[in-house]
């Protein structure tokens, strides 16, 4: 019947045209949508990941992943989370927020009267240190490495190894295996080298702008995590002429006891009136008064090497009173006595910061689990005390990264109206043309019911040419918008500023499930929306229509 009108009826052949045209334009648009959305969605769901875990453990009453009290490590009720299904695995992380500043370098300007400058430049950025330790999965930034390596962290050593991205090299003008000054922020301003041993471009400007992967005992140091202790002499002497021996302490510093080599007590200091060469040594301890037990935290050692005895009042000091320093180095320092030199040599002690981290991140097998496992592990930690007495909570990405995600989901209304309107200028199409069909086969209408043919009979009739029409459109439409999908995926040719998008080309990812559910809505919403046009037909009387003409 459609043949015989596209071959005859010049009236109906450009309509029926334009409903196949408009129901094929409907299903590539459809499926680019659908499959660029996609696409997009995990792309940027999966780099958001791969920084920071879906699902992030940390101790109760902390604000953020970057902000909180420290967690002991390695604890048995975080290990036993390993079993739940859908947990891949449990990493130990620490961040700390620190100023990178770049060497000076010559830099060209041009000036208002038109000519070129040549100046000094040293530029800083503000960035976040991701320490981890040697069980990270590199997996994604190895994909997105553009030179160097992934650093090598030991479980011994701290490594001054770090990893970074290409758009903090180019700001501070650094490349491979250059060596970068950081400053900490503690009690005074710190400064650390490192060696850039990596380069990372991922795209996503938000965490390639900000984020630095480095050794987690690096991290765990600079936030004096636990309590570490050191041995120092003050700058000046007693009115009577004696050193004073403290010892420096960072961390925490409640219930503690000194033992300077002759048992346990409170002072956390002496006076020294004479110098000779010795070797001072330090162990700090943590007092449990309710079980009335002791539990050593640190070890520190001050070597003082002198070639004869002497008293300490016969130093040699400044105008103002200062004892007279030369620096050997960041450890050791030369004391003055006429012509004698006495090296002072501190030996921090290791420190418990290596039992901390700022929590533990969960990675997930499947990220449809998400929400199940988040249930489950706070099923398993919520209000229930670590051997250690801390209280842990769980947070998820969609809450630490709410913005992103929000931004994210608000692309599905987008889809949801772009699917809606083609659906309906599909509809519109076809129904018209169905009139088309029925107005010009009036007299053949006429005709069947003269011979007995009940309307619903006549009418699935119209509809099955009808569907014709649409399985047709949704055949070239199908061909064109997977054609467009599969080029795009393999070459790429349509790209994006990844300062706005956080890709550097569309996006596209068309799975099968996605592909029948549209295939199929597009198909049975016109044939349904085409059951109300086809009541035509009831109207139609047979014996005007058969001499209708």
């Amino acid at each position: 019947m459609i043949r015989n009108g596209e071959q005859g009826t010049k009236v109906s052949k450009p309509i029926i045209r334009i409903s196949i045209v408009s129901i094929s334009l409907a299903i590539v648009v459809n499926l680019i949508t659908v499959a660029i959305v996609t696409g997009f969605q995990n792309e940027i769901r999966t780099k958001i990941t791969s920084f920071n875990a879906p699902l992030f453990i940390s101790k109760a009453g902390s604000t953020g992943m970057y902000e909180g009290e420290p967690v002991h490590k390695n604890q048995p009720e975080v290990l036993a989370l390993q079993k739940i299904k859908g947990v891949k695995s449990i990493l130990n992380v620490a961040y700390k927020p620190a100023l990178l500043q770049s060497d000076k370098f010559q830099d060209k300007i041009r000036l208002a009267n038109g000519k070129d400058s040549s100046i000094a430049r040293q530029e800083i950025a503000g960035i976040l240190m991701k320490g981890v330790d040697s069980n990270y999965d590199w997996e994604f930034i190895k994909t997105n490495l553009v030179a160097g390596k992934i650093p090598k962290y030991s479980e011994k050593e701290a490594s001054n190894e770090i990893l970074l991205s290409k758009k903090i090299c180019d700001q501070l003008n650094f490349k491979l295996n250059d060596e970068i000054a950081a400053f900490y922020v503690k009690n005074q301003p710190l400064q650390r080298r490192y060696k850039i041993v990596g380069i990372f471009k991922t795209g996503l400007e938000e965490y390639d702008k900000k984020l630095v992967f480095c050794d987690l005992k690096e991290v765990q140091r600079m936030n004096d995590y636990g309590l570490s202790s050191s041995i120092s002499l003050e700058d000046t002497l007693t009115p009577t002429g004696a050193l004073v021996v403290k010892a420096e302490i960072s961390g925490s510093t409640e219930n503690l006891m000194f033992d300077w080599g002759k048992g346990i007590d409170l002072f956390s200091g002496f006076y020294m009136s004479v110098l000779k060469d010795t070797t001072l040594r330090l162990i700090v301890y943590e007092m449990d008064y309710n079980h009335n037990t002791s539990k050593a935290l640190d070890t520190s050692y001050l070597q003082i090497r002198t070639s004869k005895t002497l008293l300490a009042n016969q130093l040699q000091k400044d105008s103002e009173g200062n004892l007279e320093k030369e620096q050997i180095n960041e450890n050791s320092y030369y004391l003055f006595s006429g012509n004698q030199k006495i090296k002072i040599t501190s030996k921090n002690g290791k420190g418990s910061s290596g039992e901390f981290v700022a929590g533990m991140e969960v990675h997930l097998k499947n990220w449809n689990d998400l929400d199940a496992t988040k249930k489950a592990i706070e099923a398993e930690l919520l209000m229930h005390p670590t051997k250690q007495g801390e209280l842990l909570q769980v947070s998820s990405i969609l809450e630490n990264e709410s913005d992103l995600f929000a931004w994210l989901s608000f692309l599905d209304y987008n889809v949801m109206i772009i699917v809606l309107l083609m659906l309906v200028i599909g509809i519109i199409n076809v129904g018209s043309a169905l009139l088309v069909l029925i107005v010009m086969r009036t007299n053949f209408i006429g005709m069947l019911k003269s011979m007995g043919a009940t309307n619903w009979s006549i009418r699935k009739i119209f509809l099955y040419q009808a569907s014709y029409l649409i399985l047709k459109g949704l055949l070239y439409g199908n061909i064109i918008g997977v054609s467009l999908c599969l080029i795009q995926e393999y070459f790429g040719i349509m790209s994006l500023d990844p300062s706005v998008y956080y890709l550097d080309k569309v996006p596209v990812e068309l799975t099968f499930i996605n592909w029948f559910i549209i295939n199929m809505i597009t198909f049975t919403v016109c044939i349904v929306s085409l059951i109300i046009p086809s009541y035509v037909v009831t109207r139609i009387s047979p014996s005007k229509a058969i001499r209708f003409n």
